[in-house]
């Protein structure tokens, strides 16, 4: 039970304490209800007007189950219409699925967004007590999946969520280096 003004006024306490204390760049991450993020969004643009300064942003929504949506419910694409307003450097997905779940809305996202470059950091697989590290994707496993992601020309930044371990980003760094970088297009080329 919280407000948007309360939302408001708790991102902007954060985000004017990170570009105080130095940040480089706002990553507004693991969304899963897009009015929470609106009120990031909308008190991130408070700040940057406030101390006349604009950070590159960055924005990670989080698909939550093989239906595609977010938890409040958008699609993929319906999410990054929600957002675009902000010009975010990247727009991505994080969380929640492994890479082997998370294709089909990256490509979705790649799709939608042909102008802005793409995240994905998936966990290690979905959540697996039994798994002895909590999780299912080895490094080999994350690192192949991810790799086809960046050969298929869907992704621009990769890295790991929940249960990938120093391992796992390094056996993605590997698996990507060769990889040309993903080609946007802009509106009038699409």
């Amino acid at each position: 039970n919280i407000t948007f003004e309360q939302l408001r006024q708790s991102y902007y306490e954060q985000t004017e304490a990170l570009i105080e204390g130095g940040s480089d760049v706002i990553l507004v991450e693991t969304i899963f209800d897009t009015l929470n993020a609106k009120a990031a969004l909308f008190a991130i643009e408070e700040v940057f007007e406030k101390l006349n300064v604009r950070l590159p942003l960055m924005i990670s929504g989080t698909v939550t189950d093989a239906s595609g949506r977010i938890l409040s419910g958008q699609t993929v694409t319906a999410f990054w219409h929600s957002v675009r307003h902000a010009r975010p450097l990247a727009v991505g997905l994080n969380c929640a699925l492994g890479a082997a779940l998370m294709r089909p809305y990256i490509q979705e996202l790649a799709k939608a967004a042909p102008d802005t470059f793409i995240s994905c950091y998936p966990n290690a697989g979905l959540p697996n007590p039994m798994s002895d590290t909590g999780f299912d994707e080895t490094p080999e496993v994350t690192s192949r999946l991810v790799h086809e992601f960046a050969a298929e020309g869907l992704v621009n930044i990769l890295g790991g969520c929940c249960g990938t371990t120093p391992d796992h980003i390094g056996a993605i760094a590997k698996a990507v280096e060769k990889v040309p970088a993903r080609k946007m297009f802009y509106p009038a080329e699409v």
